[in-house]
C-alpha cells in the first residue's frame, strides 16, 4: 500500500543505493576514461572488497579495520591486474580487453567460491550504528544513514584527488588525450597503474561498506556490474560528476519503482538508459573525450 511515509523511506533507500552506485561507477568511469579499458571484472572487485573486509572483521572485530583492509586489498589486486595483465592489452582490440577482464572476473568469483563456498557471509555494522534512528518524520536504520555519510565522504575524497591534486590533473588530461600526456614526459604507465588501482579500490570500498546492508556471496558483484554500466551510460562515460548524477538517478528509479512493483524496477532503469542514449548519446554529463 502506498503511503507518504513509505515514499519518504524509499527516497532515502534510493539515496543510499544511488550514492553506492555512484562510488562504484566513478571507479569504472575513471578506468575507462583514462585507460580505454572496459573492466568487466569491476563487479568482482566489489565482491573482493566485501570478502576482504569480512576476513579482517572476523579476525579483529573492528569495522574500521575491515573497511581499510578490504579497500587496500582490492587496491593491490587492481595494481597487480594492471601490471601483470591489463597493460598488455592497451593496444589490442576492445573485444580482447572485454574478454580478458570478463575472464579475470570469473577467475576471482570462482576462486572465492572454491575457498569460502557459496554460502553468504555477513559483516555486522559497528555497535554505534546498530538499531534505528528517529529522524522526526520517520524512523530509519542507523547504519544506512552512516553508510550514506561514509560514501559521500569517499566521493568527496575522490573528487579532491581528481580535481585538486597533480595526479588528478594528469588523470583528467589522460581522459582527454593520453598520447599528449605521454609526449610531455610523464610516465603514463605508472599513471595507468595508479588509476586502475584507485578505480578498483573504489569498488572494493563500496563492497565492504555495503556488506552490513546486503550479505556478500561470490556472485554478489554480478548485478552491481550491470547496474554500474547503466549508471556510467546515463551519466556519461569518463565523467566523474556524470557517475555521481547517474548513480543518484539510478538509485531513485530502482527504489521508487520497487515501491510500486519490484519486478519492473530494473526495466524502468533500462528504459531510462535507452532514452538517454537516444537523446544524449554521450550521457547527461559526458564529453567528447574518448570515443
Amino acid at each position: 500500500m502506498l503511503s507518504w511515509g513509505n515514499f519518504i523511506s524509499q527516497m532515502f533507500n534510493g539515496l543510499v543505493s544511488g550514492a553506492l552506485l555512484a562510488l562504484i561507477a566513478s571507479g569504472l568511469t575513471i578506468i575507462y576514461g583514462t585507460l580505454g579499458v572496459l573492466n568487466l571484472a569491476h563487479g568482482a572487485m566489489f565482491m573482493l572488497g566485501g570478502y576482504g573486509g569480512w576476513i579482517a572483521y572476523t579476525y579483529t572485530g573492528s569495522y574500521t579495520v575491515a573497511v581499510a583492509a578490504g579497500t587496500i586489498f582490492v587496491l593491490l589486486v587492481g595494481v597487480a591486474m594492471e601490471r601483470g595483465i591489463i597493460r598488455h592489452f592497451y593496444n589490442r582490440p576492445p573485444e580482447d580487453q572485454l574478454l580478458v577482464t570478463f575472464g579475470l572476473g570469473i577467475v576471482f568469483v570462482e576462486g572465492v567460491r572454491l575457498v569460502f563456498g557459496s554460502l553468504i557471509k555477513m559483516t555486522p555494522p559497528p555497535e554505534i550504528f546498530r538499531g534505528i534512528t528517529n529522524l522526526g518524520f520517520m524512523v530509519y536504520p542507523t547504519y544506512r544513514i552512516a553508510a550514506l555519510v561514509i560514501v559521500v565522504v569517499a566521493l568527496g575524497a575522490l573528487y579532491l584527488i581528481l580535481y585538486r591534486t597533480r595526479i588528478g590533473m594528469i588523470v583528467r588530461a589522460g581522459i582527454e588525450d593520453s598520447t599528449m600526456v605521454g609526449s610531455l614526459g610523464i610516465n603514463v604507465f605508472k599513471v595507468f597503474m595508479l588509476v586502475f588501482g584507485i578505480g578498483a579500490a573504489a569498488a572494493g570500498f563500496a563492497g565492504i561498506v555495503n556488506a552490513p546492508i546486503v550479505s556478500i556471496a561470490p556472485d554478489v558483484g554480478d548485478r552491481y556490474l550491470v547496474l554500474t554500466f547503466v549508471v556510467v551510460i546515463i551519466g556519461g562515460v569518463g565523467s566523474f560528476p556524470g557517475a555521481v548524477l547517474g548513480g543518484l538517478i539510478a538509485g531513485q528509479l530502482l527504489s521508487l519503482t520497487s515501491m510500486i512493483d519490484p519486478a519492473y524496477s530494473e526495466i524502468v532503469l533500462f528504459v531510462a538508459m535507452t532514452l538517454v542514449l537516444m537523446f544524449r548519446p554521450r550521457g547527461l554529463l559526458g564529453t567528447a573525450g574518448r570515443e
